[in-house]
């Protein structure tokens, strides 16, 4: 009797799990107090120097397989965090010398997220000189995160887009850090 009253609740559990949420920006830039410490490291030659290239890779959530992070938020998430530690510049003009590029690999999540969540993720940056085209910075950062079972006890997804939210905000404190350390 008491495998027919859980049977549905498992079933319906695996059902939420496939449904997608996308990841969002906001939740994947570095946070103030880490750009607060990271902005008083940057160079002198990267500040106000850093555009982003558009970002490849990432893959847009679908209805029934779970949260993705889509190459636009990745893009937008660099966008703010290279902004908050000063690197990309307040205005189009003049240009900056530098271009950031990043692609986006695919996600290693779980088939269903039942119990906590833990996602993996790996972006390849590079950084380019753009008046000479020579590669100043490249480098595959990976990196897991997770969203533990009690954050989101109704919804996987939820959970899902939470560990893929953090650990790409991971992945770019760890990139900003990198950064810092160049004296190109």
């Amino acid at each position: 009797m008491r495998r027919l009253v859980l049977a549905p609740a498992v079933l319906l559990a695996l059902a939420l799990a496939g449904c997608g949420t996308p990841s969002q920006p906001l939740p994947m830039t570095v946070t103030p107090v880490d750009a607060l410490q990271i902005r008083s490291w940057v160079p002198e030659a990267l500040l106000h120097q850093v555009a982003v290239a558009p970002v490849k890779g990432g893959a847009m959530t679908g209805r029934w397989w779970g949260s993705q992070v889509s190459a636009e938020a990745l893009q937008q998430a660099l966008e703010e965090s290279l902004y908050a530690v000063g690197m990309k510049p307040p205005a189009p003009e003049p240009a900056p010398r530098f271009e950031l590029q990043a692609q986006l690999l695919p996600l290693d999540q779980p088939l269903i997220p039942v119990a906590g969540v833990t996602v993996g993720a790996a972006v390849r940056y590079a950084l380019v000189d753009k008046s000479s085209g020579r590669t100043v910075y490249e480098r595959r950062i990976a990196n897991t995160d997770e969203a533990g079972f009690t954050e989101a006890i109704v919804s996987p997804s939820e959970r899902l887009r939470l560990a893929n939210e953090r650990v790409l905000r991971a992945n770019i404190n760890l990139l900003l850090r990198d950064l810092v350390t160049l004296r190109p």
